[in-house]
């Protein structure tokens, strides 16, 4: 309820809360300005008025402003009350140095005020739930039993039904990865991924010295009779894949695909590394290959590209109890733990349905980005899907993918080679990150270099004098 007169009275829905009753009332009072029914401006009702409406203690109510001012969220004037404090909240700027870094494979910004300011709020009312705990103390390495349990309810719409008990936290999915990875193969053996694969992969291989073998890839993705051969002619401890939204292809793997690769697995007793990135992110697809054949594949869903970059947070599902206890044992000696912070923003935010909201603010933003794709790219050079916010573009001769990324780091815009992706012989092509440019104009300018430059060739765009 707008409150523009000093007689309107407004009462906090306090939820119910495993805190202080004074926090629950700040997380309402942050909940009503995140919805608009406490507009900037808008006086709160005096603390004893309030107390007495709710039958609760004057100090209980004196806790909870002073709370919300601590948040940012009021302000008191001296001799006429509390107000709704205005919020500064900057909208989408472009980017302050010009350039537009399409290296870089975001998931795109959205201009969503309340929705931004909730899932602040929702950091700020940790202090309530967990107080300084949360802080001060170190968890387990796989990660503190309820946020597993939360992390499998995140991910039964895709899994199905899983016990906590094989869902780990990880400080990241390249965290995930390199604990999947060091548990399952040692220096000198060998595992297999797309021949075009995601870069993290190759880099940890190689720092691990493990040899990387790339399985030939056609528009569907990873080729079954290829890995056939493959597991034929060498001894592999693993296949990595990448099987929905690939990245850098945008390939999504075929149902009859996904079955024929995890027969191929089991029949040669090789271990699946599913990284399911890009999982989150269609509204129907293919199950992932950790529900067709959850007794060999390690299942690694992070939060990066659904929900946020920033928590560095994934939840890496294994085939059983014993697997569990070898990868958190990976994980104590390679990264201690998952922030425990972090992990505890994801549980809120997945509880209490803003991870939800996220992810359907991200897919009406890519949906935005991917028509305009449609309007301003040749479509026999993209490669890509309409729920991605990346694409896979195949350069025309003559170009070759080093003079053209030069061209357009020259204009202002940075993409990726597939030197950084190719197990083998690259292709002439370049990835594209559609979420970098933080503005649809941004994004629209970028787009409109990338197609005239294609138009030109590369004598004619050479700016060497």
């Amino acid at each position: 309820m707008t409150l523009d007169a000093p007689e309107t009275t407004w009462l906090p829905a306090i939820r119910k809360a495993k805190g202080p009753l004074y926090i629950a009332i700040a997380d309402a009072i942050a909940a009503d300005i995140a919805e608009g029914r406490l507009p900037e401006g808008a006086r709160l009702p005096p603390q004893r008025a309030l107390a007495g409406t709710l039958g609760i203690d004057f100090t209980t109510v004196s806790r909870a402003y002073n709370e919300a001012r601590h948040r940012g969220l009021v302000e008191g004037r001296v001799g006429q009350g509390t107000y709704v404090k205005a919020r500064r909240m900057k909208g989408l700027q472009p980017a302050a140095d010009g350039l537009v870094d399409m290296s870089m494979n975001l998931p795109p910004l959205f201009d969503d005020a309340a929705l931004t300011m909730r899932l602040w709020n929702d950091i700020a009312s940790l202090q309530g739930e967990h107080g300084l705990d949360l802080l001060m103390r170190y968890q387990a390495a796989g990660g503190a039993p309820h946020n597993r349990a939360v992390g499998a309810a995140w991910l039964r719409p895709r899994l199905g039904e899983i016990p906590a008990e094989r869902v780990l936290i990880c400080a990241g999915a390249q965290s995930a990865l390199l604990a999947a990875v060091s548990t399952l193969a040692k220096p000198g053996d060998t595992i297999a991924a797309e021949a075009i694969a995601y870069p993290g992969l190759r880099a940890l291989t190689t720092h691990l010295g493990i040899d990387l073998v790339g399985v030939p890839i056609d528009e569907k993705g990873m080729i079954p009779e290829a890995l056939e051969a493959i597991c034929k002619s060498k001894k592999l401890r693993a296949l990595y894949c990448n099987p929905t939204l690939h990245n850098p292809t945008t390939a999504t793997l075929p149902l009859e695909r996904r079955k024929a690769i995890a027969a191929i697995a089991r029949a040669h007793d090789v271990a699946v590394i599913e990284d399911d990135a890009y999982g989150a992110i269609p509204t129907d697809g293919p199950p992932p290959l950790a529900s067709l054949a959850p007794d060999i594949v390690h299942h690694i869903a992070g939060l990066a590209k659904c929900l946020s970059p920033a928590l560095r947070i994934a939840y890496l599902v294994v085939p059983d109890r014993q697997s569990s206890i070898r990868l958190e044992g990976a994980i104590r000696a390679t990264s201690g733990m998952a922030p425990p912070f972090n992990a505890a923003v994801a549980t809120r935010w997945i509880e209490d349905g803003t991870a939800a909201e996220v992810l359907a603010v991200i897919r009406r933003e890519v949906t935005i980005r991917q028509e305009m794709v449609t309007r301003l790219l040749p479509r026999h050079m993209v490669q890509t899907d309409p729920e991605a916010f990346h694409l896979w573009l195949h350069l025309p001769s003559p170009w070759t993918r080093g003079d053209f990324a030069n061209r357009l780091r020259a204009s202002g815009i940075s993409v990726v080679t597939s030197d950084a992706f190719a197990i083998g012989p690259a292709p002439e092509a370049v990835r594209v990150g559609l979420g970098a440019a933080r503005t649809h104009d941004e994004l629209h300018r970028s787009l409109m270099a990338i197609a005239d430059l294609l138009q030109q060739s590369p004598a004619a765009s050479s700016l060497v004098v």
